[in-house]
């Protein structure tokens, strides 16, 4: 039987909820890019960001201890408002959640595993129309596999799509076909994780998915 929350919500909905709230930390403090398009630089989550070109350079994920550091400080700093007066989540995320996930983030979660993770698949970045864009390009051994686009939303990254690559690009090892694979492409949106943020009101994203595919 399952235990439910006082509003409703079973604890694996909870769960999701406090995982989207943990996508969203990422998504505002530890993941856009600040990077610009025209040199190099260390973006604001202390990775060094090559200067993006018309070709497709390797990239590989090393996050400075410095920024690691620094993001544990500024957690440990965060100014809690005081207790819900409800027992549910109607007036937004309870406190003691809240307190949870920071606690979590600044003491357990491991930024080095991580890079370990991310670094575990081809990651490249490109130029599209002067913007750096980031993107993980796995390829299926089967020939014939078909091009797949992987695209987060906000809050979201290209993290939550590492469990998937294996399936799709060797589904024999998972129960699967060879005519079921797919050669994987799975790029930042611009101003998330390591591509660059637009100044513009526009987004070059059908065309850099499209510069992935052909890489």
């Amino acid at each position: 039987m399952k235990e439910n929350s006082p509003s409703g919500e079973t604890p694996a909905h909870s769960r999701r909820m406090l995982l989207q709230a943990a996508l969203g930390l990422w998504a505002l403090g530890f993941g856009p890019s600040k990077a610009a398009a025209q040199g190099p630089t260390v973006s604001s989550i202390g990775v060094d960001l090559p200067p993006a070109t018309e070709a497709v350079g390797a990239f590989r994920v090393a996050i400075a201890s410095d920024a690691i550091k620094d993001l544990k400080r500024r957690l440990t700093m965060t100014r809690w408002p005081e207790q819900e007066t409800v027992t549910d989540w109607s007036q937004g995320v309870p406190l003691s959640r809240a307190r949870a996930l920071i606690d979590y983030w600044r003491d357990n979660y491991d930024m080095r595993r991580l890079e370990r993770r991310l670094n575990a698949f081809p990651q490249f970045r490109t130029s599209i129309d002067g913007l750096g864009i980031y993107f993980i390009h796995v390829r299926s051994k089967h020939r014939n596999a078909l091009p797949i686009i992987l695209t987060h939303g906000w809050p979201g990254s290209v993290i939550k799509f590492l469990e998937v690559i294996g399936p799709l690009t060797d589904p024999e090892a998972h129960g699967g076909r060879a005519e079921d694979a797919f050669h994987v492409v799975i790029p930042s949106l611009p101003g998330f994780g390591f591509s660059d943020i637009s100044r513009a009101s526009e987004v070059p994203l059908p065309r850099c998915t499209k510069r992935a595919t052909e890489s």
